[in-house]
């Protein structure tokens, strides 16, 4: 978490859902059904509370704010994590600039919650917007949304329709007939969250080595510590554990170099584990714990993979050389 990034992810999201409502046209018509005029219902980001107040200060609408009614306003109340959409956390996207891949870990799922808010003056108007918006919800509508642009990385996210509501309510003294119509709508998107990126390497040469299995008459030899005392005889049994019976491994002595400090086992059984309890001779009680161990395997064969050309990348055309060579 020290590590400094900003994906504007919640900006993105919001962004994306105020876009939904924008260019809205409200058209009002003459008694004969003629058009009288039509203009966009503006949209901003604010609060219900704000435009309350400003409704609420100004009941018989002489103030320029209330002329330009009607109009909308949302705002996001919400987030919580939606476990029913985890991915597994170590997956990675990657994205190749050049000769470095960028790669980053898979999104964290988050439902954002979004109240939408119609201010008009009469029932008429409210139930126009309404029905510019209410059918393309069924409830949920979806958006796409380029969350991570150097990467690649474009999302549909469902905006889901939670529930729809208004109130009236009416401004001023007694006789005044001014009020205020009011429609709430409750939304849920489904977003996500998304972490740093990271850079690395790009592979250009594959290198397999295929070596043999180790046989039971292999010959491996153990590094021991300055901490131990004794020394192994040659074609005992050395163990590791309580005694000869519970050991959890056991080998046979070939060699025991005390002035380099390393002893030679074979026909090992079980797993040696490094500097954990000594490994004690069976005859001579010598206990040394060791700390690394040297195998000798043979080389069967090395598969070399290149790329041809050699400066190929991942959005080019190329073919590959493989190379084999074995070891008899």
């Amino acid at each position: 978490m020290a590590s400094i990034f900003y994906n504007r992810m919640i900006r993105k999201i919001t962004v994306a859902f105020g876009d939904l409502f924008n260019n809205i046209t409200l058209v009002r018509y003459n008694s004969n059904d003629t058009e009288q005029e039509r203009f966009i219902v503006p949209i901003d980001y604010a609060t219900k509370e704000l435009y309350v107040m400003r409704i609420q200060g100004d009941p018989n609408l002489d103030k320029k704010v209330m002329m330009t009614l009607p109009r909308m306003s949302y705002e996001m109340t919400g987030l919580e994590y939606d476990s029913t959409r985890k991915q597994m956390t170590n997956i990675k996207h990657f994205k190749q600039n050049g000769d470095v891949v960028n790669s980053q870990y898979v999104p964290v799922p988050y439902n954002f919650d979004f109240s939408l808010y119609l201010y008009v003056r009469n029932i008429e108007d409210g139930n126009q917007i309404i029905e510019h918006i209410l059918p393309f919800f069924t409830p949920d509508y979806t958006i796409k949304v380029n969350m991570i642009p150097e990467m690649g990385i474009v999302k549909e996210v469902p905006v889901i329709l939670n529930d729809t509501k208004y109130e009236v309510t009416y401004e001023g003294d007694f006789t005044s007939d001014t009020r205020a119509v009011i429609w709430t709508l409750n939304f849920t998107v489904k977003g996500f969250i998304f972490g740093a990126t990271s850079t690395a390497g790009l592979i250009k040469t594959s290198i397999t080595n295929i070596m043999n299995n180790i046989p039971a008459d292999q010959n491996i030899v153990f590094n021991v510590n300055l901490d131990g005392n004794g020394d192994y005889q040659t074609k005992e049994m050395v163990y590791q554990g309580t005694n000869p019976s519970l050991s959890t491994a056991s080998g046979k002595v070939v060699k025991w170099l005390s002035a380099n400090n390393q002893l030679t086992l074979t026909n090992i059984v079980g797993n040696f584990v490094s500097n954990s309890s000594p490994l004690i001779g069976q005859t001579s009680n010598a206990k040394w714990i060791f700390n690394s161990y040297n195998i000798v395997q043979k080389d069967y064969a090395k598969i070399t993979i290149t790329p041809n050309p050699i400066t190929a990348n991942a959005n080019s055309n190329y073919t590959y050389t493989t190379v084999i060579e074995e070891n008899l």
